[in-house]
């Protein structure tokens, strides 16, 4: 089954040499995607591809200009090279043109593109070839065909948001299909998808080509007939095999926590009687690594179990990220600047170890994290390092998106970029917070715009990260990594007792005022804070722990490409910031004469 554009390519006036050599030009995409620019999200690309050798010359901006051929290119190669110029995806075919002027290699399907074509995947509508300015995380941001993201250069429809890749929406479309991996039948296109419910994923998808078996009663997506038999997911530690039924009454998916039709297909643990997962889940790309492990031996893997350090005596240690001897000590003085290394914590209570040479120190707990871990936020094993591999000094975690100078987890396929501090690396499931009567889990879809509960702020996912939230299965509360991971008891220096997280209907009983920088926090729009239940004593959560808790004092980083300076904070002096000129409550940041009290200020005075 073939593709079918709304207007046909027609053949341009050329040379009698082009005629000669039968290679037709066409218009590099760039200026293609130029001419139709409209300053939106996204916005339509109306232009033929082909090239019209014009006779006057051009005064626009971007002067049109053709591809040079270039035919059975290496896929390996393809990928050195950074992939196809315009879709930023590989992989895909065998076919690309050269583009001399914009230095860049693109897919042929990219390239001949028509602006609009009629797809079996959606028949409903005609898809628009569109370009999309930023990555998009909305519900349906997977192509149609492959299940990939897509980004850049798509096909789109506007009534439906569904989009495909240029190269998937060129493809043939196969009536039938020989061999599919979950069913031993052959199986035939059906052309009406919304009218049937996939056996494999037990779902009704509308925009998701559909398969039948003419033997028997039997139904799967076109990207569900090939599933993976054997897999290994992020949220358990066996390795699971998708199956066809699930002889329980009842069971609940390990990834969104939500009930498993038993009648259709899922993913279940054979070392585990009760565990299963709904297909869907088990192979979203932030759970499932992509590896379909049939036929692989499985061998156990001890690296998790390795510890970060090595036992000298009773109560000493040697850490592997520090080259000197660490004393186990009790705290029993609070000092607001002994800062844990790994998490950059204050020491409030319990155990720790300190340095029996330098002022290097870290909680017990957090000298006790494993090298290398398997946490359910990411489908590769990451393993444990200090900030020392960023020229800046600094990193955003990938779960709460902080920036810290404290320890990270990190992935070491750099094409993940996914670093994630130890804070949020403690997080696992089910997770006890201690603000709330149930247990937390990590079921949230992370492309979901959701408001946390406890400091009221509604995220939404940008390019640069997707925000995670920890939610409660029998009721609607929702909490941001970010509080999630805040100490829920903190001391405060002039304080006797611990403070605790106080938020919601609490919050608004009283007129509180913060002993630090004594504003009412009415004034002040607090929706979270630390207080005393003894005292009634009222901190802010930055006047407690800083705007930017997780950088280290003595730390340099880069702030608008300058080295700054943190400093710790000072009750001796307060400092006014040189930007919103309000006395600096935490960390300082520092350059020549230059204050700033985080890096917020900073950006726009250094």
């Amino acid at each position: 089954m073939s593709v079918a554009t709304d207007s046909q390519v027609h053949s341009s006036d050329t040379s009698s040499d082009e005629k000669a050599s039968h290679k037709p030009l066409f218009l590099c995409p760039l200026p293609r995607i130029m001419k139709g620019y409209s300053g939106f999200f996204i916005y339509p690309v109306n232009s033929s591809p082909e090239y019209v050798v014009s006779t006057t010359r051009s005064d626009t901006q971007y002067e049109d200009h053709s591809v040079l051929p270039l035919f059975w290119c290496n896929n390996k190669e393809f990928d050195i090279n950074g992939g196809c110029g315009i879709c930023r995806y590989s992989n895909f075919g065998t076919d690309y043109y050269f583009c001399v002027e914009c230095d860049k290699i693109f897919h042929k399907e990219c390239i001949q593109s028509p602006s609009k074509i009629k797809q079996p995947y959606h028949p409903e509508h005609s898809l628009q070839l569109s370009y999309f300015r930023f990555r998009d995380f909305g519900k349906q941001s997977g192509c149609l065909c492959c299940g990939r993201e897509t980004m850049n250069l798509v096909y789109y429809c506007t009534k439906c948001k569904a989009k495909m890749h240029t190269v998937c929406a060129m493809k043939p479309i196969p009536f039938l299909v020989e061999q599919p991996k979950i069913h031993d039948h052959p199986l035939t296109l059906f052309p009406r998808q919304a009218s049937l419910t996939c056996n494999v994923c037990g779902l009704l998808r509308k925009l998701s080509l559909t398969y039948v078996c003419l033997e028997c009663n039997f139904v799967a997506h076109n990207d569900c007939m090939n599933s993976p038999n054997v897999i290994k997911i992020s949220r358990h530690h066996h390795r699971i095999s998708y199956t066809s039924s699930i002889q329980l009454e009842e069971c609940f998916c390990g990834v969104c926590r939500k009930s498993i039709d038993c009648d259709y297909g899922a993913y279940t643990c054979n070392k585990c009687s009760d565990y299963a997962v709904h297909s869907r889940c088990a192979l979203a790309k932030h759970v499932w690594d992509g590896r379909d492990l049939e036929g692989v031996l499985e061998k156990d893997d001890t690296t998790k179990d390795v510890e970060s350090f090595e036992r000298i005596s009773e109560g000493v240690i040697l850490h592997f990220l520090h080259d000197h001897n660490l004393q186990l000590q009790v705290s029993i003085f609070y000092d607001e600047n002994k800062l844990c290394q790994a998490c950059v914590l204050p020491i409030f209570k319990s155990s720790y170890y300190s340095c029996m040479e330098c002022a290097f120190v870290l909680h017990e707990t957090c000298a006790k994290a494993h090298r290398i871990i398997q946490h359910a936020l990411h489908p590769h094993p990451l393993a444990l390092k200090t900030d020392s591999g960023y020229s800046q000094g600094y990193f955003f975690c990938s779960a709460c998106n902080r920036c810290t100078g404290g320890f990270i987890y990190q992935c070491p396929i750099r094409e993940c970029e996914f670093d994630i501090d130890i804070r949020c690396a403690s997080i696992s499931e089910p997770f006890d917070y201690k603000g709330h009567e149930h247990p937390l889990f990590l079921a949230l879809d992370p492309r979901e715009k959701l408001e946390c509960l406890i400091c009221k702020k509604r995220y939404a996912v940008y390019d640069e990260y997707e925000l995670r939230f920890m939610n409660c299965i029998n009721c609607g509360f929702i909490v941001c990594m970010d509080c999630t991971t805040l100490p829920y008891e903190a001391r405060y220096k002039y304080e006797k007792h611990f403070l605790k997280i106080l938020y919601g209907e609490k919050l608004y009983e009283k007129d509180w005022w913060c002993e630090v920088c004594e504003h009412n926090l009415k004034d002040t729009h607090t929706n979270v804070l630390y207080w005393c239940s003894d005292c009634c004593t009222t901190v802010h959560i930055e006047c407690l722990l800083g705007k930017d808790p997780y950088v280290k004092p003595g730390q340099f980083f880069e702030v608008n490409g300058k080295e700054v300076e943190v400093l710790c904070k000072t009750y001796a002096s307060r400092p006014l910031c040189g930007n919103c000129k309000n006395p600096c409550q935490g960390k300082i940041l520092k350059r020549d004469n230059l204050i700033a009290c985080s890096r917020r200020c900073g950006s726009k005075i250094f």
